[in-house]
């Protein structure tokens, strides 16, 4: 299907508040859409069957779900529109600036009492939109980021959502799986990459995390050395983890209970991370760092992916989402910065919209 049609399809489900999902794989030129022919909304707790998955940051076995059985499957060989991404001035919130600095501070106390070894600090930004055209989303969003999963959703019980995420929750084949290890942040630029003690240690303890909570489901584990991954404007460390299933009893949904939230979205050891993100972040995440991604094959092929680099847009309203990982380590300061760098992911795709 062409472009032009197949925006025209999406933008008239949208209008029409039907359910509906785009997505595009890493380094792949085709987008999928599934629109739904109701308005049901459906949920699943098995991960069994053929179409795409939702679910919140505090995942409880169940996630949303649209089905490929009550769905129109459309798929469009899409051309990268190539455009220069610039990055977009905001004004500084003093207001939010010092309530993120103060959270990170807090964050910091606790790790010192040897409460934690790292927790994830996130907040949100609204911004005000001129306008908005699914059209310039789509073409932006799908273009802009070709290396990373990019989706947009739509439920009226839900809202609008879309991002472009590097991390990778879960790949499944078979008995076969492949995660990933992904923490530290810098901005890209061409000069040679270095990375601090902060970094290398909060990227071994996520993957240590990891690594230890698969032990459980897995009868063999890889794992490789760290290395330095781009994802837009952004680098960040990244070790590639593998391995076969302990049992193909081990169901999808029991694998992704197991990871989520990971380290690098929730913290270490992660009940004592994730009680302390709900109860002192000071809002909702709602979708931000829960996962989402296709279920194939009635759930023998999947692909289940971290919600980051997202925003929710309601009206003319677009929340964007952002976050990072805080250790004994951090600079509040710091932070901060990190947290506005990464809000040029999602800002620079709204460029024409703001």
């Amino acid at each position: 299907m062409d472009l032009q049609l197949f925006t025209q399809k999406i933008s008239a489900h949208f209008k029409n508040e039907l359910p509906f999902v785009l997505f595009s794989l890493p380094q792949e030129n085709t987008i999928t859409a599934l629109l739904q022919q109701s308005s049901v909304l459906y949920k699943s707790d098995e991960f069994s069957a053929n179409g795409f998955i939702f679910a919140p940051f505090k995942f409880e076995g169940e996630a949303f779900f649209i089905p490929e059985s009550n769905s129109e499957k459309i798929t469009c060989e899409f051309t990268k529109t190539s455009f220069q991404m610039e990055p977009v001035a905001i004004a500084e919130n003093d207001v939010e600036k010092y309530e993120y600095i103060a959270l990170v501070e807090k964050i910091i106390e606790h790790i010192k009492k040897r409460k934690a070894k790292k927790i994830v600090a996130s907040r949100s930004k609204d911004l005000n939109l001129d306008h908005f055209s699914i059209d310039t989303l789509l073409t932006r969003l799908f273009s802009a980021y070709p290396s990373a999963f990019c989706y947009i959703w739509y439920h009226p019980e839900t809202g609008f959502w879309c991002g472009a995420t590097p991390e990778t929750l879960v790949q499944i084949t078979n008995d076969t799986f492949k995660t990933m290890a992904l923490a530290g942040t810098q901005p890209y630029t061409a000069n040679e990459v270095s990375w601090g003690p902060k970094e290398l240690d909060e990227q071994q303890l996520v993957t240590d995390a990891i690594t230890t909570n698969l032990q459980r489901v897995t009868s063999l584990l890889k794992v490789s050395n760290p290395y330095t991954y781009q994802a837009g404007s952004l680098l960040h460390l990244k070790t590639d983890i593998s391995g076969v299933l302990r049992s193909r009893k081990t169901t999808l949904t029991k694998i992704a209970a197991v990871v989520h939230p990971t380290p690098a979205v929730c913290g270490v050891p992660q009940k004592y991370a994730k009680q302390f993100i709900l109860e002192n972040e000071g809002y909702d995440r709602t979708f931000y760092t829960g996962f989402l991604g296709p279920i194939q094959e009635n759930g023998n092929r999947a692909i289940l992916m971290v919600n980051l680099r997202c925003m929710k847009i309601d009206n003319h309203t677009a929340h964007i989402f952002v976050g990072g990982g805080i250790t004994i380590g951090s600079k509040p300061m710091d932070e901060w910065q990190e947290t506005q760098n990464k809000l040029q992911t999602m800002l620079q795709v709204l460029s024409p919209m703001l």
